[in-house]
Formats: C-alpha cells, structure tokens, sequence
C-alpha cells in the first residue's frame, strides 16, 4: 500500500516539475537521484563513470520531462534515458581504447570493477551474490526485487523484450540459489 502511495505521490511531482514547478522537481530529484546512480553503477561498473551517466542522464531527464505525456511512466522512462546514456558511454570508451591502443599499449590499471568494489566491501550475503551475476541479470533483479519494477516497466528500462526479462529474472534467480547454497556449505 505504501508503496502505492509513493507512486502516486511521484505521479503527482512528474506533473508538476512538467508544469514549472522547481520545488516538485528538486524532490524528483532528491528522490530517485541515488536508485537511477545506482542503476548507472550496475551498468558501468565503476563510481566515477557511473556519476558522469547519471549526470548526463538528468540533463536528458529535465530537458524531456515536458515531453513525457504519463507521469505514471516517469519511472522506467528516467532508467531507459540511464541505460541509454551507459550504453553511450560504454561505445565511447571503447572507441578511445582503441584509438589509445592504435599509439601505445595501455597501461596497466587496479582493477576498479563492480566485481572488486563488492568482494573488498563488508557486504551482505546477497549482495555479494548479486555481484556475482552477470550486468544484465543484476540489473534485471535488481529493478524487480529492490526497485519494485514490473517486468513490463524494467523491460521499458533496459530496452528489450519482456520474455527477455522473464529468462534474465529466472537465470538471476538459479544462480543466487546456487551461490547462496554454496556459501552456506562453505
């Protein structure tokens, strides 16, 4: 019920923040700013990277706002804009790698992965087991069971197919099962 409610509540702001409102906006922002870096974390893998994409993805966010015509979308359109602007920022790293390495071998770098941050980490259990999945799957059982995303809404987000979602939920799922498992035998 309660979560129902926020629903509402942030339907209720989208609207406002699309008719002017600044107050109803820096609430938006307050509100979702952390899920949406959080989001761009499991995306990128790495703080710095993941601030700049949610950065550039509150431009985007604030400038098409007004052009969002259901507020009750506001949701998985601002992750679809996060993981778009990821995707963005993925292709450009991968461009610059290879222009780097067309004039010098790259040089060695500490390993700054999601993967390295969680296992240095004093974490729970399941985190450490969701940073076990692979990107997709973390994302995906991150935004159904943490963020409360219908499978048609992280389908909106991640840009596929609900049936993708579907297999990307279920494979999360064996595969926590069998980390989880394998930790409590260990």
């Amino acid at each position: 019920m309660a979560n129902h409610v926020a629903r509402i509540f942030d339907e209720y702001l989208v609207a406002s923040a699309r008719a002017g409102d600044r107050a109803a906006l820096e609430r938006i922002a307050q509100h979702w700013q952390p899920k949406l870096y959080a989001h761009a974390y499991r995306l990128m893998g790495d703080a710095e990277q993941a601030r700049d994409v949610a950065q550039d993805g509150w431009a985007d966010i604030i400038k098409g706002l007004p052009a969002l015509t259901e507020t009750k979308f506001f949701p998985a359109w601002a992750y679809r804009i996060i993981t778009r602007r990821a995707a963005d920022h993925i292709r450009r790293n991968i461009r610059k790698r290879r222009t780097d390495a067309a004039y010098a071998a790259e040089p060695e770098t500490a390993d700054t992965s999601f993967k390295a941050i969680e296992r240095s980490a004093d974490t729970a259990p399941l985190s450490r087991a969701i940073a076990e999945l692979s990107p997709v799957q973390a994302a995906a059982i991150t935004l159904f069971y943490i963020d409360d995303f219908s499978i048609a809404e992280i389908s909106v987000a991640l840009e596929v197919p609900a049936g993708t979602v579907k297999t990307r939920l279920m494979h999360a799922r064996h595969k926590l099962r069998a980390i989880l498992k394998g930790n409590a035998n260990g």
